[in-house]
């Protein structure tokens, strides 16, 4: 019997976060200064969305469990390092260097809800430093994400995977040779 041609990596609840998390912050951030009503909805769902997150990192499939892609710093630098000199291995999730970029937009990005949920209480409204907060962690989240693209098509070129069809299908082409689990 052949080997399959390709084989799931992100199940379907994984995929809609993903996707979910796109659409919420994106419109978040292009209503942050017209719309507040749906600033502050959108901002609501990617509180909720990362709070699904972290359950589904503990309890979820393997694939989606933080244990099975998280690595150390060292990983995460040795891949970049690898990457840049073209010798990437191609990893069947996420590589070590993907891994550090999902746990950035995370954390940058709850610090971008929080601070714009606290902005909103009585305690908070109008106290300069939380609004600081929440525009600088907006622009980091714009960074973050900007590095996360280009991360996404270097990556993709390096190791010939489409890795936007792969988080749309959620199937990537199955391991061969040096490819890391």
């Amino acid at each position: 019997m052949a080997a399959p041609s390709s084989v799931k990596v992100w199940d379907l609840w994984l995929r809609l976060f993903h996707w979910g998390l796109v659409a919420a912050f994106a419109t978040a951030w292009f209503s942050a200064d017209e719309w507040s009503s749906l600033h502050h909805w959108a901002g609501y769902t990617v509180a909720g969305l990362l709070a699904w997150r972290c359950l589904w990192g503990i309890v979820g499939p393997p694939s989606a469990r933080f244990t099975s892609f998280v690595r150390s710093p060292a990983a995460a630098v040795a891949h970049l390092r690898d990457m840049l000199s073209g010798k990437e291995k191609r990893h069947l999730g996420h590589n070590p260097a993907g891994a550090a970029m999902i746990i950035a937009l995370l954390l940058s990005l709850a610090v971008l809800a929080c601070s714009g949920w606290l902005s909103t209480t009585d305690r908070f409204w109008g106290v300069d430093w939380v609004q600081e907060v929440h525009e600088l962690a907006g622009d980091l989240v714009l960074v973050l994400v900007g590095l996360h693209l280009v991360g996404v098509i270097a990556s993709s070129w390096l190791t010939r995977e489409n890795l936007v069809r792969a988080m749309i299908t959620g199937r990537k082409r199955a391991a061969s040779g040096d490819d890391k689990a």
